[in-house]
């Protein structure tokens, strides 16, 4: 007797879905982290002057304690889920389903965001924005091209992060570092623009590169994933952070050095002006279009994969819609479909709303939404180093794993703030609409247990 479905042979199974070793998976760090915001950076902080390269340190270091906190908290929790496997295990399932409800809302709006910022590098290129319809379409293929590679499987994805992380990266790093042999300190301007104090400087242009460094969870979301997690995901987070930070670094300063401080607080391609003065000519706006492209599709590829594992994680505990929890060649396929058709539908709405829309705000909603998960991990491991870990490590670990979750704790409420007020009001009712969720979920389990 044959079925009409057959189940997947582990043969066929293993041909499509390939569990993450390092490099992908430092990759996967790097490639979410940087978007296409790096293209516009040096140009939204040189107001403030080269001072902004002082909060990027801040930042970086800020970025490296969490990624340590990532690393120490998959050591001991290498599922699949990241942030919302270790708020659940501390504090409970609604601390848990706050952290996957807060995620996936950034993941799938983050969606939109970058296919929208795609379509304005792609116009470079061909023309697409001369109307509504061909926009439209270019940014839902851009959506929908990194969905279907993680359809494929997550052999695919992984190949595809990689290689989108390589042709990002070697145009990026011929700026960042080719660019210091052109550097003209008399470029770079005052260390200080305009009338606000040093302190005052450092926190404006610090709001601006705040969420730069937003995807320093990817691994740890997807430890499932990885190979011997317990031991990549937290090498994977710190060099990916490492890297993407070396990056921003070095790229925002030789732009600083390339391109006249008058002219840099005006630009709005600084990448572009950058290259054409290192090699002359007007080929820099083709070139960045391009770089862009592919930084964007790279991360596309990412968030989708990470908008499905954290439902998927959820799903498994009752939390999220069964659906969820459906797994084909390694990869979430309901999560991924459902996170590409609400992003999809989110994109179709922003273009035929006009820029008086509810795009904008959702955006902002997410710089706080993205920062609940951090806060709740942080939390998560000082909750675990005070209740259970002082019997399972050395006191000099047990003291620095310590003071490392409290820095990261306290960097995580410095992006609260930095979102801003607006962003932290309205994001606080997006994530509590999720209560009605959580309070029909939680009915659904309380009727399936057994009666006393």
């Amino acid at each position: 007797m044959t079925t009409l479905n057959p189940p997947v042979t582990p043969d066929e199974q293993s041909r499509h879905s390939r569990r993450f070793g390092l490099p992908v998976a430092i990759a996967l760090v790097m490639g979410n982290i940087i978007g296409g915001g790096i293209f516009l950076l040096p140009a939204s902080v040189a107001p403030y002057g080269t001072i902004s390269l002082v909060a990027f340190g801040v930042l970086t270091a800020g970025a490296l304690t969490l990624a340590l906190v990532f690393g120490r908290l998959a050591e001991k929790h290498p599922q699949t889920g990241g942030p919302y496997v270790y708020a659940r295990e501390a504090f409970g399932d609604f601390a848990g389903f706050l952290t996957a409800w807060s995620y996936w809302i950034t993941t799938w709006v983050s969606n939109a965001a970058l296919a929208v910022a795609a379509v304005g590098y792609l116009d470079v290129l061909i023309p697409v924005q001369h109307s509504t319809a061909t926009t439209i379409a270019a940014a839902l293929a851009v959506q929908w091209l990194p969905a279907l590679a993680n359809l494929a499987g997550t052999r695919y994805v992984g190949a595809v992060q990689l290689t989108a992380t390589v042709l990002k990266f070697v145009p990026l790093l011929l700026v960042a570092v080719g660019g210091l042999f052109f550097f003209d300190s008399a470029n770079l301007g005052p260390f200080q623009a305009g009338s606000t104090s040093a302190a005052g400087a450092i926190s404006a242009s610090a709001a601006i590169l705040l969420f730069s460094y937003l995807g320093v969870e990817s691994a740890a979301v997807s430890a499932g994933e990885v190979r011997d997690p317990r031991r990549n995901v937290g090498r994977a987070t710190i060099l990916g952070t490492l890297g993407a930070a070396s990056l921003y670094l070095l790229g925002t300063l030789a732009v600083f050095g390339l391109v006249a401080h008058d002219r840099l607080i005006g630009s709005s391609a600084p990448f572009t002006d950058a290259v054409n003065t290192m090699f002359g000519g007007t080929w820099g706006g083709t070139a960045v279009a391009c770089m862009a492209l592919v930084s964007m599709v790279g991360a596309l590829n990412g968030w989708t994969l990470l908008s499905a594992q954290t439902p998927f994680a959820a799903a498994q505990d009752g939390l999220f819609p069964r659906f969820f929890t459906h797994k084909r060649r390694g990869v979430p396929t309901y999560g991924v479909l459902t996170t590409v058709v609400l992003a999809s539908l989110l994109t179709v709405y922003n273009y035929t709303a006009g820029p008086a829309g509810v795009f904008e705000t959702l955006v902002l909603v997410t710089t706080f939404t993205a920062t609940v998960p951090y806060l709740l991990s942080t939390a998560a491991q000082i909750h675990f180093l005070l209740t259970g870990c002082a019997d399972r490590v050395n006191r000099p670990r047990l003291i620095r794993d310590g003071v490392l979750a409290l820095l990261a704790f306290a960097f995580s409420l410095w992006l609260v703030a930095g979102s801003g007020y607006a962003a932290v009001y309205q994001g606080v009712l997006f994530l509590f609409a999720g209560v009605l969720v959580y309070a029909v979920m939680a009915a659904r389990a309380t009727r399936r247990r057994p009666s006393a």
